[in-house]
């Protein structure tokens, strides 16, 4: 974890060097996130992220990252970067660890917000979003995809969409345990950069919507399709 520390660390710095040429954070209203779906946390601020999967549950996990994902896309973004990638105005959230520092620091931040020289450069969304939304976008951060094994495995991939893209035309000649077990090899192979066991890349989102149905094929191809083009 040293590295990812270190490199996270290091986008601090990066903020505080260029911060007087960053827009203000605080101009813009944020956004409410509908957590409605998640467990409740209760009112205490928690210090330790309560929806990953082996506290809260693979169910409840996923909901969070979806959830996570709407709210730091409406809320982070502007700043942090898309998908998490950051460019350079503000720390990579992805290298931050996904245990008890990297969860200590985030929620401090999120809760108070961050000022320099009088000028708001990121809000304090405590009040604003309230802890559930906090612990949700935290979900979705820390299983973002190493984009370098990503990458690497982009070519498989689109090959893969291709064949299931076949198989949603004519099921008689699919082989779905063949390529969900394929895609969920990838997917083991793509590793996150906060430490988290499982990343949220769409090679396990694939693996996981195939059931042998049209349908299936069908929406797994697309998640292929939306997943591989916003890589590129």
């Amino acid at each position: 974890m040293t590295v990812n520390r270190n490199r996270f660390l290091a986008g601090t710095i990066v903020l505080a060097a260029t911060a007087s040429i960053a827009l203000a954070h605080g101009d813009v209203a944020p956004q409410p996130v509908d957590t409605a779906a998640l467990p409740e946390v209760g009112e205490d601020w928690l210090s330790e992220n309560p929806y990953r999967a082996a506290t809260a549950g693979d169910e409840v996990w996923a909901k969070a990252i979806d959830i996570g994902a709407s709210g730091y896309n409406q809320n982070c973004a502007r700043c942090h970067g898309l998908e998490g990638i950051s460019g350079g105005l503000a720390p990579d959230l992805r290298f931050l660890e996904a245990e008890e520092y990297g969860d200590e620091w985030y929620v401090e931040r999120f809760r108070t917000g961050y000022t320099q020289n009088g000028v708001t450069k990121m809000p304090a969304f405590g009040e604003l979003l309230g802890q559930k939304a906090a612990w949700a976008i935290r979900t979705y951060i820390e299983t973002r995809p190493d984009g370098d094994a990503m990458d690497s495995a982009s070519d498989e991939l689109h090959a893969l969409r291709d064949q299931l893209k076949t198989y949603a035309a004519d099921t008689s000649t699919a082989d779905p345990e063949a390529i969900k077990a394929r895609l969920s090899e990838i997917a083991l192979g793509i590793e996150t950069l906060s430490g988290a066991p499982v990343a949220d890349s769409v090679a396990f989102r694939a693996a996981n919507l195939i059931d042998g149905s049209a349908p299936a094929y069908d929406k797994a191809a697309e998640t292929l399709t939306i997943g591989l083009s916003a890589t590129q």
